[in-house]
């Protein structure tokens, strides 16, 4: 298939499934091995990397008042309820950053098309919203032993398969949290863990791009910032009047198809 083609609907799936719980990464990854993909490792992880930063962007957009107030907050050196919600969003950012940082070449190795890995995270993260979806009493504001938890959920999150929005928000409404502050908190403490991945491996040098590669990213990227800002806007509604369970079966039923073509069951 034309790369322009194939950026574009990886960057239509990476826009949807961010914030939609069904898995962004293993979408993209079912995505690459439908699509024929040949790149692996460095190559593959570079677009998604690119295509995630997209999504990072229309979080932004969307959370542009949540987001000067996260500022605000951090720089104001007085104790108010924008300091505490800026602390509670580092705090949730500390165990995937840790993750990212320690394991990151391991981490890189998983973006290869792998379906039984993609197959069985969904599992985990159908079963995650259903739980969630049956959760009756979600009143109260993110706590910071809270956003440690949900951060963990966060960390867990970078496998493939398993949907960060939905462990997140999954993780936030088990807890007791209010289902739209938990929506707002799983959109937001993620945005400072991309733009950080983003400069960290800009002035490491880790991705060389080059001519070619250019077009195919930028049209991916487009891709996934104007998907992302409808999908993020339809989320938060869904998360409102809880409907999880059905984003639950999507996830089961993909993952069947996943695990299949993992086992063998049907040809690569």
């Amino acid at each position: 298939m034309n790369e322009f083609i194939e950026a574009s609907v990886l960057g239509v799936i990476q826009g949807l499934t961010e914030f939609l719980p069904v898995s962004s990464s293993g979408h993209l990854e079912i995505g690459k091995f439908l699509l024929g993909d040949e790149a692996v490792g460095e190559e593959s992880l570079l677009m998604t990397v690119v295509l995630h930063f997209a999504t990072a962007l229309s979080t932004v957009v969307i959370f542009r008042n949540e987001v000067i107030e996260i500022i605000r907050g951090l720089f104001q050196f007085k104790w108010n309820e924008q300091t505490a919600f800026s602390l509670k969003i580092i705090l949730s950012m500390i165990p995937a950053a840790f993750v990212g940082i320690v394991f990151d070449d391991q981490i890189e190795a998983l973006f290869s098309k792998n379906m039984l890995l993609v197959g069985v995270m969904l599992l985990v993260t159908g079963a995650l919203l259903l739980l969630a979806d049956r959760a009756k009493r979600t009143d109260k504001s993110v706590g910071f032993l809270d956003a440690i938890i949900v951060g963990i959920s966060q960390a867990i999150a970078i496998l493939p398969g398993i949907s960060r929005s939905g462990a997140t928000i999954s993780t936030c409404v088990l807890l007791g949290i209010d289902r739209s502050k938990a929506a707002r908190f799983s959109f937001l403490m993620v945005v400072p863990l991309i733009f950080g991945k983003i400069a960290k491996d800009l002035l490491d040098g880790e991705f060389a791009l080059t001519g070619d590669q250019a077009l195919p990213l930028l049209i991916g990227f487009v891709a996934a910032f104007v998907t992302g800002l409808f999908a993020c806007t339809w989320m938060i509604h869904l998360v409102k009047a809880a409907e999880l369970k059905w984003f639950s079966w999507y996830c089961f039923a993909v993952a069947a198809l996943a695990i299949l073509v993992g086992v063998g069951v049907f040809p690569s």
